[in-house]
């Protein structure tokens, strides 16, 4: 006798295929998102915003102003939290293979902190897209960093933060260099030259993202260590550390961030999602 339950076996996606799909998603909103990003920070560079750098608030305010803004909010807010989706699976299932040694459950801690920080990223796009308009200031990241300088156990959290973040960086930067995310998108529908393309476009964007992230965690530990909370520099800070370098310095990072952007929808599109 068939079971009565098969049929909706049938209909309901298995939970893998519901991972893998919040895992796309959560790529085409974060290569969204670091679109809109490099496009202003370009913008800032050029001078046609003045000197204003954009932060990740100013990000999802234009997002905002777009036509269905408010909707587009929404869905990257939702993205972004079914990239948090994946990220937890990739540190509970395992779905790298990275085992129970020591670095491997640094790498799928590594994972779970990448989670949590997307995770508090699009719990802001949320509340903005609730509220419609900027949530109240205690709301977001930057207070409650500036607020634990304050505290003995937090400014110790946050010299923690300020190192995994500049970690992640670096990480970023090998893996730019060294070709280690070449195996993230999944090379068949292109050709030789397209597949070259990409390739550059990721060295490229990770390139920059690594080095916005390594200005963060600098400072961010820096400010820990001198119980200094304006020495923290969000991504507006780190963009204004860029444009004091020199000039053209900022246009090649925001080059960067949209190509990190690009490259993002492209595996969105053609990912590859091992372990599940």
């Amino acid at each position: 006798m068939p079971s009565i339950s098969s049929p909706a076996a049938d209909i309901l996606p298995s939970p893998a295929t519901s991972i893998k799909a919040l895992a796309r998603y959560g790529f085409a909103s974060i290569g969204f998102v670091y679109v809109v990003l490099g496009v202003l920070t370009a913008m800032a560079a050029i001078g046609i915003r003045g000197s204003n750098t954009p932060n990740q608030q100013e990000v999802f305010q234009t997002i905002q102003r777009m036509p269905l803004g408010q909707l587009l909010l929404w869905l990257v807010a939702v993205g972004l939290l079914g990239y948090v989706a994946w990220r937890f699976a990739q540190t509970l299932l395992d779905t790298e293979q990275k085992g129970t040694s020591a670095t491997g459950l640094a790498f799928r801690g590594f994972y779970a902190f990448s989670g949590l920080l997307y995770a508090l990223l699009g719990i802001y796009a949320a509340r903005m897209a609730w509220y419609g308009h900027r949530p109240p200031e205690e709301h977001t990241t930057d207070f409650l960093l500036h607020q634990a300088v304050h505290h003995l156990y937090g400014q110790r959290l946050l010299a923690f933060t300020g190192l995994v973040i500049l970690a992640a960086g670096l990480i970023q930067l090998y893996r730019a260099w060294s070709g280690k995310f070449d195996t993230d998108i999944n090379p068949s529908p292109f050709t030789s030259a397209q597949c070259r393309l990409v390739y550059h476009m990721g060295q490229v964007g990770f390139s920059a993202r690594g080095l916005v992230l390594c200005l963060m965690g600098y400072y961010c530990f820096l400010a820990a260590h001198h119980a200094n909370a304006s020495e923290i520099k969000d991504t507006e800070g780190c963009f204004q550390v860029l444009q004091d370098m020199g000039p053209g310095v900022l246009d090649i990072v925001a080059l960067g961030l949209v190509a990190y952007g690009i490259y993002m929808l492209i595996q969105a599109r053609f990912p590859i999602l091992r372990g599940l």
